[in-house]
């Protein structure tokens, strides 16, 4: 029984639903429901996207949603269903396609007028109330009075919606070609919209890329480029010192509104943070810039203090608004910052930008131009002090900001997100090797098992106490990389059994045989309007592009040549998109370092095997895996190796032929750079 004054939406475990549940719009979730009742009453449905942390959500909502007039319309018109698109990404990606077929822009809030069959006829972003209000009643006219002219337009656009993906971007099957000349011709064009100056890209808003800037990183290696290393090192440098990361308490916003990453949309997200985290720690180790690793350890500070439940779960997001006003919660005034420091806030402010006039509104984001070793250098103050006082004054000014009124936090966890962060966490340990790093992932694997696995599936969310939503193929593919991840940090073996296990029925579940591609809904899924695949890398990777990497690391680990093959035949695929901009396959292209060169099989046998598996982490080695033990393991790259001479011995192989056995790092090391 619904609540009185509340809508359908009150029944939902999704935080974004719920903020929805008292409007005046008699919104249903997506479901039998809403759908039979659009094809009863022969309404046409208006489906409306967004997530809990949206800004212009949140605007929306206040503006036409709350406002009984505007509901009034939208109630006797449509059938009026929200979405929130972090549960329901399959739905968001067919409707924000199909706007953009439409020839407008994309973004959320999204709002999509769709037949009783599912099918779409019109849609848009953000509108002020008059415009939204003044919408609402021609599209109602137009589907009364012409009918069959919308009904024919949106079975065009259906139509386009299943076009196939190999037909649509031209994708032929052929063998993938790896050279460095190719690379080379990948990498030439993102230099030319290098900003040189802030770093990123040379455009405003800025957002973090953390699968590009990986794949530069990782290019680099390779074409040992001055000009991309010293944009990379500032591009991590001037996001660390930006008003983006959170000065205070750790933590990267979504995008910075202007182009020198001060003035950040204040809202937080996991997979951001996530991604960010891998980035940082491999950013470490090739600058070895102390920057890197105090962001790398803050930002998971604020992971575990805010985004993480009892349970190991992690959240999905915090809102950019608190009080109804953006970045309400981050922003400070200098008086207050002169309060709470005392004497030692003048300093503080000198490091922090902090000044009466403010930087932004009036108010100040907190923001750096200097490292610590460069401002005590600059004030002839001693570094060491400095740090300290630095670090006993940022713990003063977050105790105080944590009893202000808090941005609202969506609580749900999203399997594909808990798995990047999950890796992140990994990465930050295999370089950096503080145990809670690993205990936090662990504990959140175990969350993972234990609430979004049921026999051979897996599920989207977990929200009050329940699990929701079946798995889409990100969250597989995700799982499996991350299971793959943790058998290369621990070597223990059951780690990768598991990896293949859901490999497995990721294949059976997703495959298109006839393209050669995975399918982003499993073949027993709900049946949408359109089955859609994604190919292009978003800010978190395109599943098909996660599973290519999944497929050449378990190839290596598990000799597998069927693995090897789907992965070619996927790479072959997509290649003409990658030559032609690898901007927007950038994780595609991280696959496709893995076969510039052969890929270095590294193992490790004999007591100590761990102690030397860390140690070769401190060299930055985008195209390895490892295997190891205490003796002959049941990994083909393990069996039949041994300890020799009783003292732990590495052997570095490329497809199976190894080079001499050997028991130093700095001999394996050498062995794999030439």
């Amino acid at each position: 029984m619904t609540q009185k004054g509340a809508n359908a939406l009150i029944h939902s475990a999704s935080p974004y639903l719920l903020q929805h549940a008292h409007n005046p719009v008699h919104w249903f979730p997506w479901g039998k429901e809403a759908l039979e009742k659009s094809k009863n009453e022969d309404k046409p449905m208006l489906v409306s996207i967004g997530y809990s942390s949206c800004h212009w959500c949140h605007v929306m909502e206040r503006e036409s949603f709350e406002n009984k007039k505007i509901a009034e319309v939208m109630n006797e018109h449509f059938v009026c269903i929200k979405v929130d698109r972090e549960e329901r990404p399959d739905i968001d990606q067919i409707y924000m396609e199909a706007v953009q077929i439409m020839g407008l822009q994309g973004g959320w809030p999204l709002n999509v007028f769709v037949t009783p069959d599912q099918k779409p006829f019109y849609g848009g972003t953000y509108f002020p109330p008059n415009n939204w209000y003044q919408l609402l009643k021609s599209v109602a006219k137009a589907y009364s009075e012409n009918k069959d002219k919308l009904l024919e337009s949106a079975e065009a656009f259906s139509q386009s919606l299943n076009r196939s993906d190999l037909e649509k971007f031209g994708l032929t099957p052929k063998n993938a070609e790896y050279t460095k000349e190719l690379l080379e011709e990948m990498v030439g064009p993102l230099k030319a919209n290098f900003d040189r100056e802030y770093g990123g890209n040379n455009r405003a808003p800025k957002f973090p890329m953390p699968s590009l800037w990986h794949f530069l990183l990782r290019a680099n290696y390779f074409v040992n480029d001055d000009e991309i290393s010293e944009h990379l090192e500032n591009t991590l440098r001037q996001i660390a010192f930006g008003g983006i990361y959170d000065q205070i308490g750790g933590g990267f916003a979504r995008y910075s509104t202007d182009g020198q990453w001060l003035a950040p949309h204040f809202e937080k997200m996991l997979y951001d943070n996530a991604q960010l985290l891998s980035l940082y720690a491999d950013g470490y180790l090739v600058y070895r810039n102390q920057d890197f690793k105090d962001v790398v350890d803050q930002t998971v500070q604020f992971i575990s203090r805010e985004m993480t439940s009892d349970e190991g779960a992690f959240y999905s997001a915090l809102d950019a608004d608190s009080e109804g006003e953006e970045g309400k919660f981050y922003v400070w005034n200098y008086d207050e910052v002169q309060n709470v420091l005392g004497e030692e806030a003048d300093i503080i402010c000198g490091f922090y930008q902090i000044t009466k006039e403010g930087n932004w509104e009036g108010k100040n984001i907190p923001n750096r131009h200097l490292s610590i070793e460069e401002f005590s250098d600059r004030y002839e103050i001693n570094k060491e002090d400095f740090a300290g006082l630095l670090e006993q004054s940022r713990q003063k000014l977050l105790e105080y900001r944590n009893k202000r009124i808090r941005p609202g936090l969506d609580d749900k966890a999203v399997l594909s997100w808990n798995a990047l962060m999950d890796i992140g966490l990994l990465d930050a340990y295999r370089v950096f090797q503080k145990p809670h790093y690993f205990e936090m992932a662990q504990k959140n694997l175990q969350f993972i098992f234990d609430n979004l696995s049921k026999g051979k599936s897996l599920y989207r969310t977990h929200n009050k106490g329940k699990a929701q939503i079946a798995a889409y193929m990100e969250d597989y593919a995700a799982l499996i990389k991350l299971l793959i991840k943790m058998h290369q940090i621990t070597l223990d073996e059951t780690y990768l059994v598991k990896a293949k296990e859901w490999c497995d029925i990721a294949i059976d579940k997703f495959y298109d045989e006839g393209e050669k591609l995975f399918y982003y809904t499993s073949h027993d899924s709900e049946q949408l309007v359109a089955r859609k695949k994604d190919i292009f890398d978003d800010v978190i990777p395109s599943s098909n592009a996660m599973m290519v990497d999944n497929l050449i690391h378990l190839s290596a680990l598990l000799d597998d040549n069927h693995y090897r093959e789907m992965a070619d035949q996927m790479m072959g695929l997509v290649q003409p998109m990658l030559n032609a901009d690898v901007q927007y396959m950038s994780y595609w292209g991280s696959q496709y370092l893995l076969n510039i060169a052969p890929l270095a099989e590294v193992v490790f046998i004999g007591t100590d095997y761990e102690a030397k598996r860390a140690e070769l982490e401190q060299a930055f080695i985008p195209n390895k895996v490892v295997a190891g033990g205490t003796g002959s393991g049941k990994l083909p790259l393990t069996h039949e190796r041994k300890a020799i001479n009783g003292k732990t011995t590495i052997y570095v192989c490329y497809n199976k032929s190894c080079k001499l056995p050997v028991h130093n790092i700095q001999e394996a090391l050498s062995q794999i750079e030439q």
